[in-house]
This record gives structure tokens, sequence and C-alpha cells, in this order.
């Protein structure tokens, strides 16, 4: 199966990406994509964690600009998403807002940040502890469980700050494997962590994700694979998907190609 679609797609709007949507469309055609999913990540109303994502004020020239590249480029499916941590009080904004006044076609769950101690922790540091670890998988069960989402971007991002592969590594990976499996909600797998230089761990140099032992764990359960290139670029649209579907197939995990379909429809 060769992969033919892209459903994590940023703009310039989230201030760490460049390029706008017809930029990337543009490029999807060339690169051989048949549907384009744009998930720029979520602004929200506390302005939280605004230096790395759009403002609530421009989501209507998103959705616009969106809207007008479905006219301009008929040969692609282009379809309308954003990328959001999963915050319980704004489940009011991600359903009446964001699915209702703007008319996203998904949300995407990508957890940057996880809740512990009573505070947001990033995952990009500091270094998780085992009660952290144990946070963040608690914290992506409960994303998946609110039935927010079309599928759960990076969910082995954990290994950007948890540096080995030990029993809790083990316990998070098959809390949030055991989670995704019977909810029937796709797991992604990121090929931006393969553009990406790799992390010095104790164990050696390695990608801080995708992280292959998890990949290898999901053999384990009936769980649907995403691959996705998370295009931060436009001539990266489909960046490294192949590689990353290789990696898929060597585990014999099961690839789709629209999160939007059904298990029981696919």
């Amino acid at each position: 199966m060769t992969i033919t679609t892209n459903w994590h797609t940023h703009t310039f709007r989230c201030k760490h990406a460049s390029g706008d949507v017809e930029d990337y469309c543009r490029a999807a055609l060339t690169q051989g994509l048949t549907t384009l999913g744009f998930s720029d990540h979520t602004p929200l109303p506390d302005r939280r964690w605004n230096s790395v994502r759009m403002e609530m004020e421009q989501l209507r020239d998103y959705t616009d600009a969106i809207d007008e590249a479905r006219e301009a480029f008929p040969d692609l499916r282009v379809v309308k998403g954003l990328e959001c941590e999963y915050v319980p009080e704004f489940t009011g904004v991600y359903r009446d807002i964001f699915r209702g006044e703007y008319e996203m076609d998904y949300l995407a769950g990508g957890a940057h940040w996880y809740p512990y101690d009573g505070e947001w922790v990033g995952l990009y540091g500091p270094d998780m502890t085992p009660a952290m670890l144990a946070a963040y998988a608690d914290y992506i069960v409960e994303c998946i469980a609110s039935g927010l989402f079309a599928y759960i971007a990076h969910p082995d991002l954990f290994g950007n700050a948890y540096y080995v592969w030990d029993g809790e590594a083990r316990a998070c990976s098959r809390a949030i494997l055991s989670a995704a499996a019977a909810a029937g909600v796709p797991l992604e797998f990121n090929a931006y962590g393969l553009r990406k230089p790799l992390t010095d761990t104790p164990t050696g140099p390695r990608h801080g994700y995708p992280w292959l032992p998890f990949w290898e764990l999901a053999a384990d359960y009936d769980v649907r694979v995403l691959v996705n290139s998370d295009a931060h670029r436009p001539q990266d649209v489909a960046g490294k998907v192949e590689e990353a579907a290789d990696i898929v197939r060597e585990f014999g995990l099961n690839i789709i190609l629209d999160p939007l379909v059904a298990a029981d429809d696919a």
C-alpha cells in the first residue's frame, strides 16, 4: 500500500511552520498525494501555549483558506482539521465552535503538554520521571476516551523525555495501545521524527520518536495505524512517509489511509 494521504499538516499560522494552505496543496500533488488533511495547532480561548499556535482570531482565515483550496485544487481531497491538546474544560469549544461553527471535518489529539501534579508539563523537557510517565499515559487514555479525536498524533512522543525502555515505558505503552484498540481510535506513526536529529540517550542515539519498541509492542493489539508526515514545510508534505510505512509493515501493523472511516466500514 502506497501512502497517498497526509492528515497532519501545519501552516505559518502556528508560528513554527512555513507556507500556507495553497503551498501545501501544490506540493501534495507534486509528491503524489491524493488526500491532504490540515491540522494546524488549535488556538484556545485562554491563549495558553500561544507562542506555538494561531490566535483564535485567525481561525476564520484558516478555514477560508482551506475552503478556497478545495475549489482551486479539484484533483486533491482537502480536509479541514485541527491538532488539539485535550483540555477538558474546553470540550464545548471543540464540539460547538471547532466542529460546529467552523465546520472542522476532524480533530486530531496531539499531546505536547500533559497534566502532572497540578501543572501542564511539556514533552520536550524536563526529563520524565516514572510518575510523570504514568500521568502522561493516563492523559492519553483520557484523550482517547473523550471521543473527540479522529486519531491520536505521535502517541510515543514521550520518548523525547523518557530515555530508557523499561517496565514503566512498557506499562505506559500498553495502557495507550489497549485504550486505542478498545475504542477503535487510530494511532499515528509520525514521520517527522525520522526527519529530526537523533536524541542522545543512555543506551545510545535514537529517534526521540517514533520509538520503535512502542510499535513493536503494538503488534500485540488490534490497532489501526495512520502514517503521517507532520509537515511544517510544503516540501515535507510527504516527507519520509514511505520509510515510515516500511517500518510499520515490518511490525505487521494495520495501516489505514483514512481515519474518518470507521473500522467496521474499512
